[in-house]
């Protein structure tokens, strides 16, 4: 768990500094796909959670850039950020009917005050 963690955060920083990825973000899921990752992280695929988190993590850098605009430290957010991130995607429940995206902006947001 503990290294799928670190290797997480690795390749979030690379996706940030841009080390061998184009500097963008992989695009978000289609609203099916993300349902049937999230019906797979819910059964333990820790496949799936990774997926779910890398395709959401233009989710952080947006809300780090639109609320913590002129933050000197926004590279700290975006890591705190992310933490609420990886929150969302293991307690989202596909079942509630919320929008992840929704549900995850607040997990985010909650992280990056506390």
């Amino acid at each position: 768990m503990l290294a799928g963690i670190i290797s997480l955060f690795t390749n979030f920083i690379h996706l940030i500094l841009g080390i061998n990825t184009p500097q963008n973000f992989p695009p978000p899921l289609p609203p099916d796909e993300e349902r049937k990752y999230f019906l797979r992280a819910e059964t333990g695929d820790t496949e799936a959670r990774k997926k779910l988190i890398l395709h959401n993590l233009r989710l952080v850098s947006h809300i780090v850039r639109k609320y913590y605009a002129s933050s000197k430290n926004q590279e700290d957010l975006v890591s705190i950020g992310t933490i609420g991130l990886i929150k969302a995607v293991d307690s989202f429940k596909v079942a509630g009917g919320a929008k992840f995206a929704t549900y995850a902006a607040r997990c985010i947001q909650n992280a990056i005050l506390s």
